[in-house]
Order: structure tokens, then C-alpha cells, then sequence
């Protein structure tokens, strides 16, 4: 959310304004955490530099008068501090999206918004482990934990991630009234987009055998009580997470691609070197572009020619 200091900034109409956009945010898009907390940062940044800028409170009426010129020297001053072009362009996106909403909602527009050109992106592969460093990680996710249950913990997360392909926030949003069920898990994407994703049989052994060693009893509805949990019972932070990744990475010589993340780039590519056609992994990773699960044929080019040779009509 917005900072106090940052709304202290605005005039009181363009305060309002942006309380209103962040529950929209919040309440009708059900953006990721992750995704607000960018928006209204990147957005906070903005109504600094423009107060500064201008040298005045900004209000809706000096929001819609910003010029291109202006933009580009919010751009130009964020590229001096040092700032790369995927944060830059993801800045400009999250001041998009703010000027959208108010056009949308005919409160005020901004007609040189759309003129602001982003700033090109390096074209990113994900970056899977091997098959053989993906199993390496969850036989040996217990290895730093003093405590037994919290080792449990890590190996059911981390075959989770790897056996179902879910986000690490998709993962830690679990519920024990999410618990698989006749073979399945449904799973809360982006977008609040619900999917249905197989489940092998390992990932529910490692479940219950991390539920059978946790100390936390569950006195609570199981509809809203965390799946997987801290070391103090409360639900499990991401940070927390990935901190037990890093351990391993370390501990196991890992690249440094060895993340949670990593897991799901990994669920991804395996299934394809396998067979798995785009189609069927799109649903299972809940993409909601073909294009973004395309990105999996680069990271194997002989896959690419595997479909090649298949598709076209003169192979």
C-alpha cells in the first residue's frame, strides 16, 4: 500500500483517488501481493518526483496535465539513479495502470501517457535445473534444519513446487482445506484465476508426512488455516522459503538459478523434454497466454526441432 508519506504528498482529490485505485487493485483485480505492493511503490515514486518536479502538492488537475516531457524526465532521473530498464518499465506500467483506472472511471485522462515509449527488456529464458539437481534439492531439503518437522516441511514444499509447477506464492496460500483430493489440488493463480493440477503420489507422501510431524495442532477451521507453517505456527513467509533454498544451494554447489522459482521453470521444462505438448503445461502452469509457456522451446532447442519436424508439412 501507499506509504503515508508518499499520499502526504498528494492533494486531498488525488489522495482519495489512489485509496480507491489500490482497493480496486485489491478488491476487483486481486492482483498478487507482489503486484500491488510494485504498483504502489512505483506509483509513490512517481508522485515524489512530481512533487518535486513541479514544486507543488500535485493534485488530479496537475495529473492530468503532465507532459511527455515530463515523463521523460521522470524516466531520465530513474535511469541517472542507477535504475534498470525491467524496473523502469515495469515503473511505467504501474503509472499506466493508475491513469487507466482514473480514465476508466472518467474521473480525469492523460493524453501523453500513451506516447511514453518503455524502455526495451533483454529477452529473459527461464532458467530450470537439471533433472538430477531438482531431485537433489528435495532429497536433501531437511539437511539445515535443526528441527525434524520444519525439514519435513521444506521436502513436501519443495516437491510440491517441482511435482505440480506452482508458484511459491500459489503454493504458501494453501489452506489444509486445499489438501489434494482424489488425485487433485485446486490452486488460486494470478488473476484469482482457480486451476486443477494432477498430483503424483510423492508430493502427497511428503504432505503427510510433513502434517504428521507438525507440532501445531489444528484447532482452527481447516478452510483458513495455513497449510504449510513457520517455525512459530504461524503461516510460512516467502523469505523464509527462499532462504532454506539458498542454504542448499550453497550446501549442494548449486547454480545460482537454484530457487523456488526455479521448480516450476523446472516442472515445465522436464514435462516438455518429455513429451508434454505446450497446451497441456499452459493449463497446468495456469498461463494465460500460449506465448508465455512458448518460452520453454527456447530453453531446449531440440524440442523446438521436435515439433518442427513434426508440424510442418514438407519435414
Amino acid at each position: 500500500m501507499l506509504k503515508k508519506d508518499k499520499l502526504a504528498l498528494c492533494a486531498e482529490d488525488l489522495r482519495d483517488k489512489l485509496e480507491r485505485w489500490q482497493d480496486y487493485l485489491q478488491s476487483e483485480k486481486h492482483v498478487s501481493p507482489h503486484t500491488l505492493r510494485a504498483y504502489t511503490t512505483d506509483v509513490g515514486h512517481f508522485i515524489t518526483f512530481l512533487a518535486d518536479h513541479l514544486g507543488t502538492t500535485p493534485g488530479l488537475n496537475d495529473l492530468s496535465n503532465v507532459s511527455i516531457r515530463d515523463f521523460r524526465s521522470w524516466m531520465s532521473r530513474k535511469a541517472m539513479d542507477g535504475t534498470s530498464n525491467a524496473s523502469r518499465a515495469r515503473s511505467l506500467s504501474g503509472v499506466k495502470n493508475i491513469l487507466s483506472w482514473l480514465d476508466k472511471q472518467g474521473i480525469m485522462h492523460n493524453a501523453a501517457i500513451n506516447t511514453v515509449r518503455s524502455p526495451k527488456i533483454p529477452h529473459k529464458l527461464p532458467r530450470p535445473l537439471h533433472e538430477d539437481q531438482a531431485i537433489d534439492v528435495i532429497a536433501n531439503a531437511n539437511m539445515l534444519e535443526a528441527k525434524d518437522w520444519i525439514g519435513k516441511r521444506n521436502i513436501a514444499l519443495f516437491t510440491m513446487l517441482y511435482g505440480c509447477g506452482l508458484r511459491i506464492n500459489e503454493a504458501l496460500s494453501l489452506n489444509l482445506g486445499d489438501m489434494p483430493r482424489d488425485g487433485f489440488i485446486r490452486v488460486m493463480g494470478k488473476g484469482r484465476k482457480e486451476r486443477q493440477v494432477p498430483v503424483l503420489n510423492i508430493v502427497e507422501k511428503a504432505l503427510e508426512d510433513y502434517l504428521n510431524a507438525c507440532p501445531y495442532p489444528c484447532l482452527e477451521n481447516e478452510q483458513t488455516r495455513a497449510l504449510f507453517l513457520g517455525s512459530r505456527g504461524n503461516r510460512l513467509n516467502q523469505g523464509v522459503a527462499q532462504r532454506a533454498m539458498r542454504g542448499l544451494r550453497n550446501s549442494l554447489s548449486l547454480p545460482e538459478n537454484a530457487t523456488p522459482h526455479a521448480l516450476r521453470h523446472s516442472f515445465a521444462t522436464h514435462l516438455l523434454q518429455n513429451g508434454a505438448n505446450l497446451r497441456e503445461i499452459q493449463e497446468l502452469l495456469g498461463h494465460v497466454s500460449l506465448s508465455t509457456t512458448q518460452r520453454y522451446t527456447e530453453v531446449n532447442p531440440e524440442e523446438m526441432m521436435r515439433i518442427y519436424r513434426a508440424a510442418h508439412p514438407r519435414a
